[in-house]
């Protein structure tokens, strides 16, 4: 399929949607991850039958989407009442849709807010390589219990400030380790030849991120506790931080709950129990200095925190299937495209030969 690009209004800012596929398909929602854009859906999307109907939209801050401001207070709560705005839009979806809705990475976390505040609106969920249900970095195990009182360690202080001035300046260049380039080679893949001829494309995505204290990376605060920075209230790093995301309960007692498939990459980088942007596992490395040891900022547990909440999401009525990947990094629907469109198309109910 081919998608075109629409602008509309929702939730009080203007969003741009890609659309494909014939208005009375299947519905399939789309939800990029950060530092990325619904262009970061492309590969994927000219691989689906044209049976479905397929919305993506570039989450603000992000692609052609109004730069709005994050309020991190709130988790992923400003990303997920966008897209579910979306539901309602006319022309993008038939009236009463309830899509299989996709989410990559942080926009697995969107796409899990979205289903505890509208079940009635979502048919399933494909999660690629989710943010876990306790948010990202400072938690001490599976159950999500705090390491210190303020989740130390994580927010926007943490992001690589060269990173950041590189993304902000659209560089692409290919001479610095932190040039979004070559961050995009060595972390969102585990093999950078799966980019392929896309490559300049997903860069494109990449560099769409709108950067600053109120999107990414977003504000920091100060902490008496290692590494000496706490999630601030604005900005994208800091909606991810436990301190403002965390809906385990919330997930588990959905009503009468959809199917979830959980899909990732043995050798994802980025989300994992040895992630390398965790903070706690680098310092447990001797790459960030002055870690305080294991019993006191272990790294978090990521893959264990998001099986136990589907194990309890399984008990409580719903179901949940784990697709692990070997040789597979944090882009399942780039690196494993066969197998990731196979794992969609069970959960529409659309053969694979459609």
């Amino acid at each position: 399929m081919e998608s075109a690009q629409h602008i509309v209004s929702a939730n009080g800012i203007t969003q741009a949607v890609r659309v494909a596929g014939p208005p009375e398909g299947v519905p399939v929602l789309l939800v990029h991850g950060n530092v990325s854009s619904a262009a970061f859906w492309e590969p994927l999307i000219r691989r689906l039958p044209a049976t479905l109907r397929v919305v993506a939209p570039d989450l603000r801050g992000y692609g052609d989407t109004q730069t709005a401001p994050v309020d991190a207070t709130r988790g992923l709560g400003d990303f997920a009442d966008d897209v579910a705005a979306l539901l309602d839009v006319p022309g993008l979806f038939a009236p009463g849709a309830r899509p299989v809705v996709v989410g990559h990475s942080l926009g697995g976390g969107v796409a899990m807010r979205l289903l505890v505040d509208h079940p009635d609106r979502v048919a399933a969920l494909l999660l690629e390589a989710p943010v876990s249900p306790y948010g990202f970095g400072g938690t001490r195990d599976v159950h999500g219990t705090p390491t210190t009182p303020d989740f130390a360690g994580t927010g926007g202080g943490t992001a690589n400030p060269d990173f950041v001035a590189r993304l902000a300046a659209k560089d692409r260049g290919e001479d610095a380790p932190t040039g979004p380039r070559n961050v995009l080679r060595a972390t969102y893949v585990a093999d950078p030849a799966s980019l392929g001829e896309d490559e300049e494309l997903l860069l494109d995505s990449a560099l769409s991120t709108a950067t600053g204290d109120d999107n990414y990376p977003g504000t920091a605060v100060a902490s008496p506790h290692w590494p000496g920075t706490a999630p601030g209230e604005r900005g994208v790093l800091n909606a991810l931080a436990p301190a403002h995301f965390r809906l385990a309960d919330e997930l588990v007692a959905v009503p009468a709950p959809p199917p979830v498939t959980w899909v990732r990459g043995d050798a994802d980088v980025i989300v994992s129990d040895t992630s390398l942007f965790d903070l706690a596992y680098l310092g447990s490395l001797g790459a960030v200095p002055g870690w305080p040891g294991e019993a006191d900022c272990p790294p978090q547990p990521m893959i264990g925190q998001t099986r136990a909440v589907l194990e309890r999401y399984a008990a409580a009525g719903g179901t949940y299937r784990e697709v692990v990947l070997p040789g597979c990094g944090h882009s399942p629907h780039l690196e494993r495209p066969v197998e990731f469109v196979a794992e969609l198309l069970a959960l529409t109910g659309v053969p694979a030969a459609a």
